[in-house]
C-alpha cells in the first residue's frame, strides 16, 4: 500500500468549495464519519469551562453543529457567535437554530484571518475541523488569542492519523480511496472530498501543532487523541 504523501492544496477561495457542497455537507459528515462526528463535538465542547454567562466563539461553524452543542450543553446564560466566511452554509445553520428554537447562538459572516471582533471581548473559542482550512493558521490561532480575555481557552477539534501503524494504514487507504469516491456520489463534486484527504495528510498534527499555539501565545496547550486518534482536540489558554 502506498504511503506517499500527496501534495498540499491551496486554500485560496476555499469557502466557495464549501457552498458548492452545502447541501449534502451534513449527510457526507455523519456518513463518513459513522457517526462518530456527533460524539466528537461533544468532546469538544466538554473541554470548555463550565462558567455562566459565558461568549464562546464557533469559528468556522460551517451549518452549526458544533455551535448548537455548545449552547446545548452550556445552558447557564452563555452566548455562542458562530462565523463563517461561506454564506450557504451560515444560511443552512441559520435554518436549522430557528428550527430547533435555540435564541442563544449570533450568527456572522466573517474571515477566522481577521476577525471582527474587539480585543479580549470572549471568554472561549471554539474550532472544529476549519483550521485546517484557514490560508495562514498561525495568522489564525493569534487572532483568537488575540480576542480572548486573560484565562480564556481555545479548544480545536481537527483531523489526524492514528499513531498506530496498522491503524494509520487502514486510516489512509479509507481517506484516500474510500472518501473521494462517496464523496464525489453523494455530492456531486469532484475536488471536494479529495482535497479533505489531502489536507489532513499535510496538516500539522500532535506536538506540531501543539507548537503552533504556543507561537501563537497560548499556554497549558495539550494534545488528545480521539476515536484512535483519527481526530485530535487541543486546548490551550491565553494568560
Amino acid at each position: 500500500m502506498t504511503t506517499n504523501t500527496p501534495t498540499v492544496p491551496s486554500r485560496a477561495n476555499i469557502h466557495k468549495m464549501f457552498d458548492r457542497i452545502s447541501r449534502r455537507y451534513d449527510l457526507l459528515n455523519h456518513l463518513l464519519s459513522l457517526g462518530l462526528d456527533f460524539y466528537w463535538r461533544r468532546r469538544a465542547v466538554d473541554k470548555l469551562d463550565r462558567k455562566p454567562n459565558q461568549r464562546i466563539l464557533d469559528l468556522a461553524c460551517g451549518t452549526g453543529d458544533l455551535a448548537l452543542a455548545a449552547a446545548n450543553r452550556l445552558n447557564d446564560g452563555c452566548c455562542v457567535i458562530a462565523i463563517d466566511k461561506a454564506p450557504q452554509m451560515l444560511q443552512l445553520a441559520a435554518d436549522k437554530i430557528a428550527r430547533r428554537r435555540v435564541n442563544s447562538i449570533l450568527l456572522a459572516l466573517g474571515d477566522g484571518m481577521t476577525l471582527p471582533i474587539k480585543d479580549a471581548s470572549l471568554d472561549a473559542a471554539m474550532i472544529a475541523f476549519g483550521i485546517r482550512n484557514m490560508p495562514d493558521t498561525s495568522v489564525c490561532l493569534r487572532e483568537i488569542h488575540r480576542l480572548l480575555n486573560i484565562g480564556g481557552k481555545a479548544v480545536v477539534l481537527e483531523f489526524s492519523l492514528p499513531s498506530n501503524r496498522l491503524l494509520r494504514s487502514l486510516h489512509r487507504f479509507y481517506v484516500r480511496r474510500v472518501v473521494p469516491i462517496v464523496g464525489r456520489i453523494v455530492s456531486g463534486d469532484e475536488y471536494a472530498y479529495s482535497y479533505l484527504n489531502q489536507t489532513i495528510e499535510t496538516y500539522a498534527q500532535g506536538e506540531a501543532f501543539c507548537e503552533l499555539m504556543r507561537h501563537a501565545g497560548f499556554v497549558e496547550v495539550i494534545a488528545e487523541p480521539v476515536s484512535f486518534g483519527i481526530v485530535t482536540i487541543y486546548t490551550g489558554r491565553k494568560i
